[in-house]
């Protein structure tokens, strides 16, 4: 009687690149080949499952590739995905978007498309789906699993806000980058007696500023979760640069912060499948209100800024020590769902321990800052105060 093999894995990265997806991609891949299930990496997120020709001599060498342990050992210490990513949202479809071999079928503004997401599916022999990604990604994961596809989801994003989880592959190399940035800039603040804005990531949450001004990166910091008084911090800063005896201070800017009386700031109109605009912005404007201000509460001098967006620095290059042992954990997790018959998961982190939580706790809740717990909104800094049993990064998803 011939041995039916477990079948077929596939994975796939969505959205913005974080470092830790190359191990997570490791992980999954090395673990499955040796429990004998064949693995195909999509390409580009969604987006590979958007483009597929359905003929077995068609090349569609760009939307898929079937992985080996020595594909993935070459990438699995690098940043970045080597499947590369998009922020393709399948129910979304522009109509200039829309497949060529598809446009006759599809010909609206927007498209959904997801039945030919789960033909492309049934095409590869998939018999489980591994998303990476943050909640957008995962959303449309959601979406999957309640149309029949068996999903088992990893969770990732720099802003760390992915519900059900207290962490995401690629929080931890951002919060070391940006004490490193911020430290690397404030030689320059100090040398001409300035303040120093930085803009960090954080579109709906805050953790990207407040755990590196926790860690001592910053004097301030500016989150979504508050709307600040420009004024107010202006004081803030003043202050802090003349008790600083270099004579600089330093805020760091959530990209998704306002203030009182404005709005989020964007760099275009333009939005992503997902409907978000681009942000960025923020942290000039705070520049140029700042230096406004500076003579008020500084002897009608003005104080000068130094201005700089973190941006893809802090996205670029090889991940941390924790994100390079986080995603084979979350891998391994994921593969052990699988091995079991169990679908329709997210792996997490919860509480110091690792766990897994229905998938739809992604769509079901948002996950930012207890401003209440974590944010002293007097002062523009974090609370230092009842650490007792916090798990490592010290705010929950709670």
């Amino acid at each position: 009687m011939a041995v039916k093999r477990p079948g077929v894995i596939a994975i796939l990265t969505g959205g913005g690149d974080v470092p830790g997806l190359n191990p997570a991609i490791r992980a999954v891949t090395i673990r499955a080949l040796r429990e004998g299930y064949k693995v195909v990496g999509i390409r580009r997120g969604w987006g590979g499952l958007t483009d597929i020709i359905r003929d077995k001599n068609a090349d569609n060498s760009n939307n898929f590739q079937f992985l080996n342990e020595e594909i993935v050992n070459r990438a699995g210490r690098t940043g970045g995905t080597f499947l590369h990513t998009s922020r393709t949202n399948p129910s979304k479809i522009k109509a200039e978007d829309v497949p060529a071999h598809l446009k006759d079928k599809y010909n609206e503004a927007r498209n959904d498309i997801t039945p030919e997401v789960l033909k492309n599916l049934d095409f590869l022999g998939v018999d489980y789906l591994i998303p990476i990604g943050g909640d957008d990604t995962l959303s449309y994961a959601v979406r999957l699993y309640q149309e029949g596809v068996r999903v088992v989801a990893i969770p990732k994003t720099m802003d760390n806000d992915v519900p059900g989880t207290d962490y995401c592959i690629g929080f931890s190399t951002c919060v070391t980058r940006t004490i490193a940035l911020t430290n690397s800039l404030r030689t320059t603040a100090g040398s001409h007696e300035r303040f120093l804005v930085l803009e960090v990531f954080g579109r709906y949450a805050g953790y990207t500023a407040i755990l590196p001004t926790m860690a001592g990166a910053a004097n301030r910091c500016v989150i979504p979760e508050f709307k600040f008084d420009i004024e107010h911090l202006t004081e803030l800063l003043s202050k802090d640069r003349m008790q600083n005896p270099s004579r600089y201070s330093v805020v760091l800017v959530s990209e998704g912060a306002t203030y009182e009386g404005g709005d989020m700031v964007f760099e275009d109109h333009k939005t992503d499948a997902y409907g978000h605009a681009k942000l960025g912005g923020i942290g000039d404007l705070v520049a140029d209100q700042l230096k406004e201000i500076s003579p008020k509460y500084n002897g009608g001098h003005t104080i000068d800024v130094v201005t700089q967006k973190l941006g893809y620095m802090v996205r670029g290059g090889d991940p941390d020590a924790i994100d390079s042992v986080v995603p084979m954990a979350f891998g391994n997790l994921a593969l052990d769902l699988i091995l079991k018959g169990v679908h329709g998961r997210l792996v997490v982190l919860k509480n110091g321990r690792y766990d897994n939580m229905p998938l739809d706790v992604v769509t079901a809740t948002k996950k930012t800052v207890n401003v209440q717990h974590f944010y002293d909104t007097e002062r523009y800094r974090p609370k230092y105060e009842n650490f007792e049993m916090k798990p490592l990064f010290i705010m929950t998803s709670e």
